[in-house]
């Protein structure tokens, strides 16, 4: 109870010998000594503040100096290296060669003619009548769509299992999702042939139900499928962190306010999932456009792609033309991205914190339909994703374990063998797990930072920052022929910057060439999260004197860590299934890893191959699980 009015607005006098009451949270003395104690105190506080904000501003500007350094050394410059010889031919600029492949019908089919200046009202009349040509680059862009399509088809369905029902093995299953992306092709592609061949798994079980067979290989087909096969559990990645970040207030918000079951998720979670989709879809997009070994081995030449011309013209030599094609490709990929980024900035809003929706079990409480026919459907889906994605992986874990005699050890014994032969052999099982394992961790912990950097970056709000978020995601675009090639020029030999020759090879050049091909994963799984946050919660912790760390601990990191464990597996996952550059950076040294050890024995026996690529399922797989269950849920602090 107060002594004085209560409108006077000073404080009352408490009487000799008792202190001042706090004002302001500060504790009020009449001795004037302890006044200047505080006082003094106050000012080392907030010098001790100024110095922490200093050091907090610099510190991103330190991760993007770095991030910027690695980039140019390691992607940047080996590549301009490359698609320079598009522009610069025998010393002199031209962009000829450039043109000859727009006006080519072979590369552009009816397109080309727009490009060499014939009237569009003819061409257009021409391709209504039928009569047109796709072209190489025309097809490549089919069947980019198509598998697209399949892609996403496959993979929603999947996010929706695991993001809405409760089930035993549901966190492990949704760990190995992620696992079809780092297989060698070569090894999918002996899988598919296993599975899909005149004698293969798919013509077992239809000579069962008495249907007749069918042979896939070699055709458009069996390309679309492998591609989905690969792309689909990216599609169900994305998708299913996004299904996992819906808010259930807000859905029940929208239901109590007479909303369906349907209109709730039309006007509600759909929304929030579409960016997910698209990102998944366009990612699928510009792999399957830039699709290469696939093609070769499950379509053959006569259904070549863009990339397998690149390729095919850099081993006749003629860089100019293989240059410019190149171009043409990056110039497409850089195009869809660029059109998605701009789709998720328009879609990007702020977010609180969110209460997940529930999952259900996914054994039906009830006999009646509502319970019943959604599982049906389930159902329905395992059936066909255990024909894609499990026959392929079960045909080639067959192929390990069994000859013409039947079950046998021996593709095991002679990996055994050949890791106790020492340099006798070329590479050996155990170093290969070794070396993928450390890249792994080591992609993961340079990967993590320079994707979360650039999702700051990207996610801020200043003049240009579209131009730096497609520019940061080139290397998803760039052909891996091309980078393979900048690599052995740029990083292996020597690059000579500003009168410094740097120079990498080994372990650090491999680390260093996944990271880079992994940090655009980690920026895509991030930057999302990062939009959505709602910027008055920061505001709020920083008036109420949290430091930038410490917000960005308490308040944005908690929100985005889904994000961020999503993107850690995607690099891990890039990290042990990448071979281009691997096998370009480890010629000649010890750094081999398992697709490099695969590629190898598959040159000389198709049993240890498929043992080897058995392992590389085990490790990959393992490494998976310890990254979801080490991520786990953020609870915030040092």
């Amino acid at each position: 109870m107060r002594d004085g009015p209560p409108d006077s607005g000073e404080p009352s006098d408490p009487g000799p010998g008792r202190p001042l009451p706090e004002v302001g949270g500060e504790h009020v003395s009449g001795d004037s000594h302890h006044d200047t104690g505080s006082r003094a105190a106050e000012r080392s506080g907030d010098g001790g503040r100024r110095l922490q904000e200093t050091v907090e501003r610099f510190a991103l500007a330190a991760f993007t100096a770095v991030t910027a350094l690695v980039l140019l050394v390691v992607f940047y410059y080996p590549v301009a290296t490359v698609l320079v010889e598009a522009i610069v031919v025998e010393g002199t600029a031209t962009l000829s060669v450039v043109v000859d492949i727009l006006q080519d019908p072979f590369y552009f089919g009816t397109l080309a003619r727009l490009f060499a200046g014939e009237s569009p009202t003819r061409v257009a009349g021409d391709v209504l009548a039928g009569d047109y040509q796709l072209g190489i680059v025309g097809f490549t862009v089919y069947q980019a769509l198509l598998s697209t399509l399949a892609s996403v088809a496959l993979g929603v369905p999947a996010a929706y299992i695991l993001a809405r029902y409760e089930f035993t093995g549901r966190r492990t299953l949704r760990s190995l999702t992620i696992l079809p992306f780092v297989l060698p092709s070569i090894m999918v592609a002996v899988g598919f042939v296993a599975t899909f061949g005149s004698t293969g798994t798919l013509n077992d079980i239809l000579g069962v139900v008495g249907l007749g067979p069918v042979d896939l290989l070699f055709s458009l087909e069996a390309i679309v499928i492998a591609h989905a096969f690969y792309n689909a559990p990216l599609v169900a990645r994305v998708t299913t962190a996004a299904w996992e970040s819906v808010d259930a207030g807000a859905v029940e918000t929208a239901r109590s306010l007479g909303a369906s079951r349907r209109r709730a998720f039309l006007d509600v979670i759909a929304p929030q999932l579409y960016p997910a989709v698209l990102m998944g879809a366009a990612l699928t997009f510009v792999f399957t456009f830039g699709t290469f070994p696939i093609v070769l081995a499950l379509g053959g030449f006569q259904l070549a792609t863009v990339e397998v011309f690149v390729f095919q013209l850099v081993q006749e030599l003629n860089y100019a033309e293989a240059a410019a094609l190149a171009l043409v490709e990056l110039a497409i990929t850089l195009g869809v991205l660029y059109g998605y980024l701009r789709y998720e900035a328009r879609q990007a809003a702020g977010t609180g914190d969110i209460r997940p929706l529930p999952r259900r079990p996914l054994a039906p409480s009830s006999l009646s339909v509502r319970a019943l026919l959604p599982r049906a459907g389930i159902a329905v889906y395992a059936v066909v994703a255990a024909l894609v994605f499990l026959a392929p992986i079960a045909s080639m874990i067959q192929a390990s374990v069994t000859d013409a005699g039947g079950l046998t050890l021996e593709n095991y014994r002679f990996l055994l063998e050949r890791q106790t032969e020492g340099e006798s052999f070329q590479v050996q099982p155990w170093p290969a797990v070794r070396n993928s394992l450390v890249f792994g961790a080591g992609s993961l912990l340079v990967a993590v930072p320079m994707g979360v950097t650039v999702a700051v970056l990207t996610t801020r709000r200043y003049r240009g920052r579209k131009l730096v978020d497609i520019v940061a995601m080139a290397p998803l675009a760039v052909s891996g022929i091309v980078v393979g090639i900048g690599l052995l020029r740029g990083l292996v030999f020597g690059i000579e910057i500003a009168g410094w020759r740097i120079a990498a090879s080994g372990a650090v050049a491999i680390v260093a060439a996944h990271a880079v091909a992994a940090y655009p994963f980690v920026v895509r799984t991030v930057a999302p999260g990062l939009e959505r946050i709602d910027r008055q919660l920061v505001e709020s912790a920083r008036a109420l004197g949290a430091s930038r760390t410490r917000a960005l601990l308490d308040i944005e990191l908690p929100l985005i860590w889904p994000g961020v464990v999503a993107g850690a597996a995607f690099a891990v996952a890039i990290s042990m299934g990448e071979f281009t550059s691997t096998v370009v950076l480890a010629t000649g040294t010890d750094w081999y890893t398992m697709p490099v050890a695969i590629e190898q024995f598959i040159g000389r026996r198709l049993g240890p191959a498929t043992a080897m690529g058995v392992v590389l399922l085990v490790v990959t797989s393992a490494s998976f699980l310890v990254v979801d269950r080490l991520g786990g849920e953020y609870r915030g602090g040092l």
